[in-house]
């Protein structure tokens, strides 16, 4: 038997997976369920598990961060991920597994079957390695990013985009000069696309640059003041994720 872990910020999502992993892989246990960085990492470290699946946004640490921590890995992850093909590409390069979302059973099944082999192997934490390598080479390689407006695709730098709003459907960019672009793509999408070393999604509606923080607002989640002048609510869940990428304490 496989022991496996399951880690998702979104409940109907653990619910819907770890359904799946019980019906559809009977080779896997499941030794529990986490749905932050920090529960995510100590049920690791309790659980000692053959397999991980693990989502990648969630509060207080990223997955990658929780790996990080974990370092040298001994188990085997199948990511868990709504990303698109930017991310997906060091996947690929670097021979980690992961699931879109929503899951296929089909797609399940085999990366199940894949982590069963790999296991005896041992060598997931020098694929996680190239992963890292690889992400750092396309992030690199980004400097700008085509954004489909009224009329067309326009081209803007990555570092000159201040922030995302979501709104009604749609996704206002707000550049450096204070232009802005209007796009069909949902922000989720742009999540995906961009550093997440720069760029944080510190409410469900607001995606931000954090070049361009310019102050804080103490408050339950608390304010971003923007360098355009626009104050930004911060999701309670995200604060303190948020003021580590700030380089604060959580408890400013």
């Amino acid at each position: 038997m496989i022991k496996a872990v399951v880690v998702d910020d979104e409940p109907s999502n653990l619910v819907i997976l770890e359904g799946m992993i019980q019906e559809f892989c009977p080779n896997v246990l499941l030794a529990g369920n986490a749905d932050n960085g920090r529960k995510a990492e100590a049920l690791i470290r309790e659980t000692n598990p053959d397999l991980v699946f693990m989502d990648i946004e969630m509060p207080y640490g990223n997955g990658f961060d929780v790996l990080d921590k974990l370092r040298p890995v001994n188990f085997e992850v199948i990511f868990v991920t709504a990303f698109n093909e930017y991310t997906l590409k060091a996947f690929k390069y670097s021979a980690l597994d992961y699931l879109l979302k929503p899951i296929n059973i089909n797609e399940l099944w085999e990366a199940v079957g894949r982590a069963e082999r790999n296991i005896q192997l041992r060598n997931f934490d020098r694929r996680l390695e190239g992963f890292l390598q690889s992400m750092k080479k396309l992030s690199a390689d980004m400097p700008k990013i085509g954004l489909p407006g009224k009329n067309g695709i326009i081209f803007v730098n990555v570092s000159d985009i201040m922030r995302f709003e979501a709104n009604r459907g749609y996704t206002h960019i707000i550049i450096k000069d204070k232009s802005k672009i209007i796009s069909s793509k949902n922000i989720l999408e742009y999540e995906a696309l961009l550093p997440a070393n720069k760029f944080y999604r510190v409410h469900h509606s607001h995606l931000v640059n954090l070049a361009y923080v310019n102050g804080y607002q103490r408050g339950r989640g608390g304010y971003l003041e923007m360098e355009d002048g626009a104050v930004i609510e911060v999701a309670v869940r995200r604060k303190d994720e948020l003021m580590v990428r700030l380089g604060l304490s959580p408890n400013t």
